[in-house]
């Protein structure tokens, strides 16, 4: 068999090995924020700590913790991530199972489907965005960060794909039983299509949890979700806003910023393994129908 020839293991063998290397290069950076974020002031101003943490300490954390404007920010991007995604779901799941339908049944689908590709390939540009939230009255609210991007064509579109090669000899099954659409779409479709909803909810929940360029846009300072103000921060290297300067001395700005670096992003990576298993199958079979 092909498997067991020379050729293939060579090939399987350099594939893991070159694998193993590139996660690796992903995991270091995040372990050295990691390690810095615990480490005392002079090693982590001094360019000293690597792979440990040296003179060990977790003040960063407490003055990260115990400050109003970080847990603030921290509470507003979980309630634009829930509220995001839930929109974005509830919007998408059934335009995404009515355009998967055939010519036959949805005669106008192929254009609306253009009109969705069109918004990927012809993006309406940063000032007419912002003049449509300000029109609309959203700005300074969570809305703002919410509703501009609630239907991803990229998602619509794998997830659509997803409801396509699904065989319709199911759905027909179930309406000689007297279902109706909703029906076949709740009982039939969405269970059978955990790795498409899967790799949805993690890409919106990553592109509202990583978003931080409308936060700068849509809200008032001291209102940043989370990503927009540690951008800020780090950016300006101004601290004052979460620690007063007598706390500042007894720990370094760079292990501060590593210990809000590593609590930003400590979320994705607890819910992303739980959703990868799904993630590489709703990828793949939502990317090679239509």
């Amino acid at each position: 068999m092909y498997h067991k020839t020379v050729g293939y293991r060579t090939f399987s063998v350099i594939n893991n090995v070159m694998l193993i290397v590139l996660s690796i290069v992903c995991i270091l950076p995040l372990w050295n924020v990691l390690a810095i974020s615990f480490s005392g002031k002079a090693p982590a101003e001094a360019g000293m700590v690597t792979l440990w943490p040296i003179d060990f300490n977790i003040e960063a954390y407490k003055a990260t913790f115990n400050n109003g404007i970080f847990l603030d920010s921290l509470v507003l991007t979980v309630e634009r991530t829930v509220l995001g995604v839930g929109i974005s779901m509830l919007l998408m799941i059934p335009a995404a199972f009515a355009l998967s339908k055939e010519y036959d049944y949805f005669k106008g689908r192929r254009v609306i489907i253009w009109l969705f590709v069109i918004t990927m390939l012809f993006p309406p540009g940063l000032i007419p965005g912002y003049i449509l939230v300000s029109k609309l009255h959203l700005m300074h609210t969570i809305w703002a960060l919410v509703l501009p991007s609630a239907v991803s064509a990229f998602n619509l579109i794998l997830m659509l794909n997803f409801f396509k090669s699904i065989p319709k000899e199911i759905e027909e099954s179930a309406f000689m039983d007297g279902a109706n659409h909703t029906q076949s779409l709740w009982h039939i479709y969405l269970p059978l299509s955990l790795p498409s909803l899967a790799t949805t909810i993690l890409l919106a929940l990553v592109g509202h949890w990583n978003s931080w360029f409308d936060g700068l846009l849509y809200m008032r300072s001291g209102e940043y979700p989370l990503a927009t103000l540690l951008q800020t921060l780090i950016t300006s290297r101004d601290l004052s806003q979460l620690v007063d300067s007598t706390t500042l001395k007894s720990f370094s700005p760079r292990t501060l910023s590593s210990a809000q670096i590593f609590l930003g992003v400590l979320p994705v990576l607890l819910i992303y393994p739980f959703l990868q298993k799904f993630f590489i199958k709703g990828i793949v079979v939502g990317a090679v129908k239509e």
